[in-house]
């Protein structure tokens, strides 16, 4: 169960985008890594996890100083810097895991392979280029390189109890590979966020039965389905509820009771049939915003308290189904992996060559669903992917990105260099 902080503030007015994103930051708090919090898995079941406790190597990374490349090791105090050094090579090659016992004196070098265990007492490997071989003679020129170049020292790496790995990190697969080569089989992260989730409204049907006149199919829990399964979440399928108070009371106290946080669609507008407002306020201490943005505007968030003293975060979003989506992105991804214990980083975002012209007052943010591409010139560009509008699912479908312009930008002219968020790092 996510700890609770302070609840922002109700607003009557709209409220700009970056208000909302601080607001909801500064409310959230990560699960605490209490014992109930913290599972260890198996490396191959890690990815995507969230470690729980900084991850300190248990060996130095490298284990021994080793050669970096092919070539001779020798003691460098035998390299000239005004004249060849000729040396003597042993007649043995030292190869990556298997060491070297013997001894190497001033003046002699040993031939020796990429990620071999630098010989005792020698601190420098010449590559063979660099070298001149006839027989067992090896000349160097002077000045060819210095003292200690091309090995790796032992630790450079990663030192005996240094961090591997940060807490928080979502575990990727080179951190997966990273935690095998310190000789780790389980890794020790926290549990998956729980968030349920549900659509409201007496028009919404299931997929997969027949329409009734007026109706429209459930479109946005698959969609927010979707998006949360991609983030890593357990996700509490709470189904469709109607209009209606009792109903509305029971899917409530049954996702406080299941989850950490509770996405749900449609019913904060000012419409009449919009019972979840007053059974909202009801439960907690729950801000009902107008946000300046489009597609978007109605949002609300808060804590919802149940009566044995559970709480879980909400998060109600629009029900238009691109709006939906969009202010998922914008509010609920950021403050559900906050609350997952992710160390937050930003989605990758890009300035793309807009290829059209597009209106725009101050004053509000917008998100277009786009396509950016590369253009002929080898630069990104960016143009709309269809209509606007946000019951419009087929546009963002076909879209790869969500074009930004923020609060206080103007028009676009064709040519200008405008803000994306590509959904490959924010889906």
């Amino acid at each position: 169960m996510a700890e609770l902080g302070p609840s922002p503030l109700v607003s009557g007015s709209e409220l700009p985008v970056d208000e909302a994103r601080a607001a909801i930051a500064r409310a959230l708090q990560p699960l605490p890594p209490t014992p109930d919090n913290i599972v260890s898995l198996p490396l191959a079941q890690a990815l995507g996890r969230v470690l729980a406790a900084d991850l300190r190597s248990p060996i130095d990374v490298p284990a021994h100083d080793n050669s970096a490349m092919d070539g001779y090791a020798l003691h460098g105090a035998d390299l000239q810097a005004d004249a060849p050094a000729a040396l003597t090579a042993l007649q043995v090659t030292v190869f990556a895991g298997a060491p070297f016992g013997g001894t190497v004196a001033r003046g002699q070098c040993v031939r020796i392979m990429t990620g071999a265990v630098m010989p005792a007492g020698l601190d420098t490997v010449v590559p063979i280029e660099l070298c001149r071989v006839d027989g067992d003679r090896v000349t160097i020129a002077a000045g060819a390189l210095r003292a200690g170049e091309n090995r790796r020292r032992r630790g450079e790496d990663l030192a005996r109890g240094g961090v591997a790995l940060p807490a928080g990190r979502v575990l990727r697969p080179a951190d997966l590979g990273l935690a095998a080569s310190l000789g780790l089989g389980e890794l020790t992260v926290l549990r998956r966020l729980r968030v349920a989730l549900f659509s409201t409204g007496d028009e919404i049907a299931p997929p997969g039965q027949p329409l009734a006149p007026g109706q429209v199919y459930d479109s946005n829990r698959f969609a927010l389905m979707g998006a949360l399964q991609r983030l890593g979440f357990e996700v509490v399928d709470l189904g469709l509820v109607r209009d209606d108070p009792a109903a509305l009371r029971a899917a409530v106290d049954r996702a406080i009771d299941q989850a950490d946080a509770v996405v749900t669609s449609g019913g904060v507008s000012m419409g009449d049939a919009d019972y979840t407002r007053e059974l909202l306020a009801e439960r907690g201490e729950i801000g009902f915003w107008k946000v300046a943005m489009r597609p978007g505007r109605p949002f609300a968030f808060g804590p919802l308290h149940a009566a044995g003293g559970r709480a879980a975060w909400l998060f109600a979003l629009p029900g238009n189904p691109v709006a939906a989506l969009v202010t998922f992105y914008v509010f609920a991804r950021e403050g559900l992996l906050r609350l997952a214990g992710a160390g937050m980083e930003p989605p990758p975002r890009l300035l793309a060559r807009s290829a059209v012209a597009i209106r725009k007052r101050p004053g509000r943010s917008e998100y277009q669903r786009a396509i950016v591409a590369r253009a002929a010139d080898g630069l990104w560009e960016v143009r709309s992917s269809g209509s606007q509008g946000a019951g419009v699912l087929r546009s963002m479908s076909e879209a790869n990105a969500l074009l930004v312009l923020p609060h206080d930008r103007g028009s676009v002219e064709p040519g200008e260099l405008v803000e994306v968020w590509p959904f490959d790092g924010l889906v």
